[in-house]
């Protein structure tokens, strides 16, 4: 059973803001304003769905909790864009669920992987540690986080750029780190996205895995998952 996270108020504002953004829609640096109902609707997980595929069959998952989710549709048909696969399927899933505050949906349970793609940057700073907990909690196995480290090209509608937390890559795998011992049998894979062409990936850890180790691997890249961008 879900439970409720305890935002700080800039926190409970920029919900406020972000269901605003989905039913009226928002502006984007010189680009065409995003109509209502649209916004947070890309897929971003489709541009490295290959890289993903393998991973969630490597690791054996069955099912995911996409952990804002904004308007995307696992069940959808054509998302691979040579099939009429959806995103379910081309995974090889049993169950997918969604959790998006921005539009009161809240499916969030246990699940092999917790899926959360561009996302982390839009909370406030002081909301980052509850919310990390929170995704832990539902994560039987692993955790898989894609980070967006530089300013988005949407606005807010009180005018505040919407990636309100901008941090290097380092700085996320430290919080990521310090949540992490409390949850030590759940394995992180975390990307970043220095700017938006380049994504990369730290060695997947857990603390578990630290302990059979002797010692943290702090700033390596794990060549198991690059290799498949090649």
């Amino acid at each position: 059973m879900s439970t409720e996270i305890i935002y700080s108020p800039k926190g409970k504002e920029l919900i406020g803001l972000y269901k605003k953004m989905a039913s009226e829609g928002y502006d984007m640096e010189g680009q065409k304003r995003v109509p209502k109902n649209v916004g947070f609707s890309n897929f971003n997980i489709k541009f490295l769905k290959n890289v993903f595929r393998q991973f969630f069959i490597k690791e054996s998952i069955s099912s995911i909790l996409d952990y804002g989710s904004g308007g995307c549709d696992w069940d959808a048909l054509g998302f691979d864009g040579n099939s009429e696969l959806s995103a379910k399927t081309y995974f090889n899933l049993k169950n997918a669920f969604h959790y998006e505050p921005g539009r009161s949906i809240d499916e969030r349970q246990k699940v092999d992987c917790v899926v959360s793609t561009d996302v982390l940057e839009h909370l406030f700073i002081a909301d980052v540690p509850n919310v990390l907990r929170d995704i832990f909690s539902y994560a039987n196995e692993w955790i898989l986080l894609v980070i967006a480290c530089y300013p988005a090209l949407s606005k807010l509608p009180n005018g505040e750029n919407a990636h309100t937390t901008v941090r290097e890559g380092i700085w996320w795998k430290g919080v990521i780190d310090s949540i992490s011992t409390e949850f030590p049998k759940t394995k992180v894979l975390l990307g970043y996205k220095p700017d938006n062409q380049h994504l990369k990936f730290y060695q997947p850890w857990s603390v578990d895995l630290w302990q059979e180790k002797h010692q943290p691997l702090v700033n390596e890249f794990d060549k198991r998952y690059l290799d498949l961008f090649k």
